[in-house]
């Protein structure tokens, strides 16, 4: 190749790994794995640059289906390496991803952290409400009095919102996304591997086989866009959007920079090496040793 040859343009295609997705005909990961595709062709994500890590579930499944970086971890522990693997190369784009279950129920230790130390890592939540890959037992998300596997009577127990929880732990950037509207998904997860600092995007993603079609009938009236007014620097009216009956915003919720744990950690190393103390000069070590 000579000198003026440009760089290959990558289309979403070229980012697939050749692996075929195993979810369920209708999952909405299916939709969520396309954006990722897409959001990664707008950016021109080199792949050799970039990194997907994930926990254990059916969602968790992701980073095989990416032409990129991929770690499968530990259940609940896609944080603690995507945050070591920034920390390690901070050149490279580093996308968590999992299910409600993975994140909250299991890893809610390791989100909270990781949203107050503000890591440069975008954290991508697929919400279904149930735990899939073990077949139907209620999840933190679930909603009250929803009858499943493990809830034969009804959830007793009140639902978590993932968006109020990034919001509250310190998150600089929260969205919300639905995977059937892949039209208005595509933006946010773009504007999510953009950001400078933590970014967690909760796309809802209906599971077909436990929580049925109805799941998705459900929600696709429900989803209104966030108002083109709303100021997503103002935290209080950011959690105005969490916890909402008969309606699902989608758009960006929070939008606040400060400080990353990288620009922090380099700040502490400058300091650090900076009021070192200086080795003893000859003439000291003369003064010091020498009769």
């Amino acid at each position: 190749m000579s000198a003026a040859t440009t760089e290959a343009t990558f289309k979403p295609g070229d980012y697939k790994s050749g692996i075929n997705p195993i979810w369920c005909a209708g999952c909405g990961d299916y939709a969520v794995l396309n954006a990722v595709y897409r959001a990664m062709a707008e950016l021109q994500l080199k792949p050799w640059e970039t990194a997907v890590v994930s926990g254990i579930g059916c969602s968790s499944r992701l980073p095989g289906y990416v032409a990129a970086y991929g770690f499968n971890g530990l259940h609940g522990r896609a944080l603690p390496v995507a945050l070591g693997i920034k920390a390690a190369r901070p050149e490279t784009r580093v996308i968590a991803v999992g299910g409600d279950g993975d994140g909250l129920s299991i890893g809610p230790g390791h989100f909270f952290h990781a949203a107050r130390r503000n890591a440069d890592v975008a954290y991508v939540m697929m919400d279904n409400e149930i735990y899939g890959l073990t077949n139907g037992q209620a999840a933190p998300t679930t909603p009250r009095g929803e009858k499943t596997k493990s809830t034969v009577y009804g959830n007793p127990e009140e639902p978590i919102d993932p968006c109020e929880m990034a919001i509250s732990f310190g998150a600089t950037w929260v969205g919300r996304g639905f995977s059937g509207e892949l039209k208005s998904l595509v933006p946010l997860l773009v504007e999510a591997l953009q950001f400078k600092g933590f970014a967690f995007l909760c796309v809802i993603s209906p599971c077909v086989t436990f929580r049925g079609d109805e799941q998705y009938k459900t929600l696709k009236p429900l989803v209104t866009p966030i108002p083109a007014d709303h100021d997503p620097a103002d935290r209080v009216a950011a959690m105005r959007y969490t916890r909402e009956v008969g309606k699902l915003s989608v758009g960006v919720l929070y939008r606040h920079p400060r400080q990353t744990m990288l620009d922090g950690m380099a700040y502490v190393r400058e300091q650090a090496v900076a009021r070192r103390p200086q080795p003893p000069t000859m003439a000291e070590l003369q003064r010091n040793f020498l009769p």
